[in-house]
């Protein structure tokens, strides 16, 4: 498949370039230091944009593609809109071109509801927190939710819970139209394989699909 990855240089995005190169995918990584990638192939074209919340410079990068995965979100407590503001040019750029409709997004499970099943930890204590202390992230990533559910495309926005750095296992537990219940802290190499598998499985389209940790 031909496929586009912004945030290529993010720790997630990454992943996903690595991993779809693996598998044989020719991949055009959209960033805006080349220098910060360092994955290469004979597959990969890498593409500098600027302002990735503007349409008209992204729709080049998306034309004629199989899909597209963002792994564009915020880094820390102020997102300045980035999850919105680039989903909502990623849609768009979409939309103006004859191809492109298949597109997997990154949001976080707190966006959601407490799942069914959480501990009493869970519903008490930590998704009550983490929403207070990042209120502005899952603001953010909630209205590039709604950009999703407001366009044409054939979407998924993937809800992980929390993440890390970790050796990639190829396993995890997914729930479409749900948080997963103790979703735990799930690899990002594993996020992005999920991701990756999203693509082709009709299941997802047009769904939030939780991810957590595979149970032992």
């Amino acid at each position: 498949m031909k496929l586009t990855v912004f945030g290529a240089t993010g720790r997630t995005g990454m992943e996903v370039v690595r991993q779809a190169l693996g598998a044989g995918h020719e991949v055009t990584a959209v960033v805006r230091d080349p220098a910060r990638l360092p994955v290469h192939g004979d597959r990969l074209e890498v593409v500098t944009v600027p302002d990735v919340t503007d349409a008209e410079a992204l729709r080049p990068y998306v034309e004629g593609r199989d899909a597209v995965l963002s792994g564009l979100g915020a880094t820390g407590r102020h997102p300045g809109g980035i999850a919105e503001g680039s989903v909502r040019a990623i849609v768009r750029a979409m939309e103006s071109t004859d191809g492109a409709r298949r597109l997997v997004t990154i949001s976080a499970a707190p966006v959601g509801p407490v799942p069914e099943g959480e501990s009493f930890v869970g519903r008490r204590v930590l998704f009550p927190l983490i929403r207070a202390i990042l209120k502005e992230v899952y603001a953010d990533l909630a209205r590039s939710e709604d950009e999703l559910r407001r366009s044409a495309l054939d979407w998924t926005a993937v809800r992980p819970g929390n993440l890390a750095n970790r050796p990639f296992t190829g396993r995890y537990r997914k729930a479409i139209g749900a948080n997963v219940p103790g979703a735990g802290t799930l690899g990002r190499a594993d996020l992005a394989a999920a991701m990756l598998d999203c693509v082709g499985d009709a299941g997802t389209v047009k769904q939030l699909v939780g991810v957590g940790v595979a149970k032992a």
